[in-house]
């Protein structure tokens, strides 16, 4: 009972523990990546529409190949896969870094180790969603997945910032270099883990077979269905807008890469508070107002966000969309991994995935052509008001069932 009122007991968990300190690491130097590839491709080719591309790149193969690695998560050791896709992920950065170094670096270069970063993700984000559970246990899994959040978060906050300054002191290919040594203590933890992971036995059914399971479950649970679609339509016009912050940096507030660095370490921050806020709680009292609130403030946020001309009030705006985005991503996550089975897990989440990321694909391409024709600000207010009408269905469906 003791261990249960610490504040953020999963961290008492060894293995995850030392597993989530190693996360903070890795995720930085991806955030550093991001925003290190958005201001080069920027830089190359000045077109919005390029940006989209990029950000597609990335996307895909999470829609093309995720759901065959939540079926290898349920069939094998969670732990070697992620060994696997952790050591495969030095590769792409330090490619790009060399190329950009030597000056042989071009759009094209930073599009396609995008696409080889997103293939390897494809599976490396099925397995580490489902192998919280393997580290923790279910009663600290809500926990888990809050720091988790946290984690990428934090990141997300710190990552950016960290590369607008190494960008000023040290030029671009720093952050590619950095974020390809990363990678490293994630590898050597998961080494020295002493959780090797579950293996599934029996035969097996097939991967269709098996894929049509992890589909059902989630067609006949009401909830979850709702919240994929509207986590679905958030990932096609409302998660690809950070793709466009160089546009806004450069061109529409002029504050350049440092600028470009506050922009997105903003929402990071913001992503943060929400996340740590989720973990420091333990347990939402009314999750389901908590998310329909949060499905309401974020395409609102991303909405001035558009309309904003003010660099301080862009920062304020970031803020609060980044809250809102994990506040009801969060929550959308611990929600779905508690009511599945855990023969299921990998594959449910693979579709939770597939949904969050890989839907993103179309939507930076759209939003990236329709930027290229009418400009940036007002492709993004039309994506945000589309978010706007999946979010207000959502507080209406849920608003009577608030009780979680």
């Amino acid at each position: 009972m003791t261990e249960k009122k610490r504040p953020f007991p999963a961290l008492y968990v060894k293995d995850f523990r030392l597993f989530w300190t190693a996360q903070v690491i890795s995720l930085s130097g991806s955030w550093m990546h991001q925003m290190a590839q958005g201001w080069l491709i920027y830089q190359l080719t000045r077109s919005p529409l390029y940006l989209g591309i990029a950000g597609a790149a990335l996307s895909l193969p999470v829609l093309v190949f995720t759901l065959f690695g939540g079926i290898l998560a349920d069939r094998y050791s969670k732990r070697n896969i992620l060994i696997v896709t952790q050591t495969l992920s030095i590769l792409p950065p330090l490619i790009l870094g060399t190329l950009t170094y030597t000056g042989a670096v071009n759009v094209w270069h930073a599009i396609i180790t995008a696409f080889v970063l997103g293939t390897i993700n494809a599976f490396d984000i099925p397995a580490r969603q489902s192998f919280l559970i393997e580290m923790v246990g279910r009663g600290n899994l809500l926990n888990a997945i809050a720091l988790s959040s946290a984690a990428f978060n934090g990141a997300r906050a710190l990552g950016p910032l960290a590369a607008g300054l190494i960008i000023s002191w040290a030029g671009l290919p720093a952050c590619f270099f950095i974020n390809a040594l990363s990678f490293i203590p994630v590898i050597l933890v998961l080494n020295m883990m002493s959780i090797k992971g579950t293996v599934r036995t029996g035969s097996s059914k097939g991967f269709f077979s098996e894929f049509k399971e992890g589909i059902h479950f989630i067609l006949k649970q009401k909830d979850i269905l709702t919240l994929i679609a509207t986590i679905t339509v958030f990932s096609l016009f409302g998660i690809p807008f950070s793709q466009f912050f160089p546009v806004f940096a450069e061109d529409i507030l002029g504050v350049g890469a440092r600028g470009l660095g506050y922009l997105m370490g903003a929402a990071g921050a913001g992503a943060f508070s929400a996340a740590m806020m989720i973990a420091f709680r333990g347990k939402l009292r009314n999750p389901r107002m908590y998310m329909s609130v949060a499905a309401v403030v974020f395409p609102s946020a991303l909405i001035a966000f558009s309309l904003s001309r003010s660099f301080p009030l862009s920062v304020v705006i970031l803020v609060t969309s980044g809250w809102a985005a994990v506040s009801f991503l969060a929550t959308a996550n611990s929600t779905i991994q508690l009511t599945v089975s855990d023969s299921l897990r990998g594959r449910v989440m693979s579709v939770y995935s597939l949904v969050f990321l890989g839907m993103a694909p179309a939507g930076s391409t759209m939003i990236g052509y329709i930027a290229d024709r009418i400009g940036t600000p007002r492709a993004l207010t039309a994506a945000g008001t589309v978010c706007l009408v999946a979010g207000g269905l959502f507080f209406l469906r849920t608003r009577g069932r608030i009780g979680g």
